[in-house]
């Protein structure tokens, strides 16, 4: 994919806010303005795509004691019932009792959240956190 053409606007704020603004790029790491907006740009519209329902991949993060009754069972069940739609999942061991789990999903958003939710919500499951991005790119 080759690389898009720019294009330059002006944009017109208070001083205050430019100063915070600038405060938020040097802490952010960014090396100039434009970067910090673009970047902010594309969060706003990934965060329209969730809002709109439309097809959508994400990341949901799973921490969970492997040693509750019936839990990496229906993890995995539910990872079933999900039909094209996780693509993959990358286990890891934290402790003797903590496992760490991530399943990347792609789809509409709805479903993903739906999906998510329900994963979080079992017993046994101590944090759950989905990651949304595009589709496109």
């Amino acid at each position: 994919m080759g690389e898009e053409r720019l294009s330059r606007f002006g944009v017109s704020m208070e001083e205050g806010l430019l100063e915070q603004f600038d405060g938020y790029c040097r802490g952010h790491g960014y090396s100039n303005r434009s970067e910090a907006i673009r970047d902010l740009i594309r969060k706003a519209l990934i965060e329209e795509e969730w809002k709109e329902n439309r097809e959508t991949v994400a990341a949901l993060t799973l921490v969970y004691d492997h040693h509750v009754p019936g839990l990496t069972e229906k993890l995995t069940r539910f990872q079933h019932d999900f039909p094209g739609q996780v693509v993959a999942a990358l286990h890891v061991h934290l402790g003797h009792h903590a496992c760490m789990e991530v399943i990347v999903t792609r789809g509409k958003a709805n479903a993903i959240k739906a999906f998510a939710d329900r994963l979080i919500a079992l017993r046994g499951v101590k944090h759950g956190t989905l990651t949304g991005t595009t589709a496109k790119i």
